[in-house]
């Protein structure tokens, strides 16, 4: 049975940084592209970074690029999002889900391509 574990959310003040994690266990993660998706009270469910299984390619929403940092310890089977310089607008649910493959792909911001899903991390910024 997959598990997906979250951690690492909190309230901070904008302009401030957190870094969220994800353990994933039942799976071998080092064979699945992992994503960080976020969703806010009354939205839908957006992408917001993947990273293929090795690390060797990322990919972000414009909306954090140059702010968001994702990486994985294949070791520990973990995945991380650093989050720097927050703005209010990034509050939400953040959950980390394993993709149906190794690689992000142009498909890596659609939700239904992650069949694996924790139970998500809240993350508050507030002005």
């Amino acid at each position: 049975q997959v598990q997906v574990v979250e951690s690492g959310g909190g309230l901070v003040q904008a302009g401030g940084s957190l870094r969220l994690s994800c353990i994933v266990s039942g799976l071998l993660f080092d064979d699945f592209a992992m994503g960080w998706f976020r969703q806010a009270p009354g939205e839908e469910r957006e992408g917001v970074s993947c990273i293929d299984w090795d690390g060797a390619s990322t990919y972000y929403v414009d909306s954090v690029k140059g702010r968001f940092t994702i990486s994985r310890d294949n070791a520990k089977n973990t995945l991380y999002l650093e989050m720097n310089s927050l703005k209010p607008e990034d509050t939400a649910m953040y959950y980390c889900a394993a993709k149906t493959n190794g690689h992000c792909l142009t498909s890596w911001f659609v939700a239904s391509r992650y069949p694996s899903w924790g139970q998500g991390t809240q993350v508050t910024v507030f002005s």
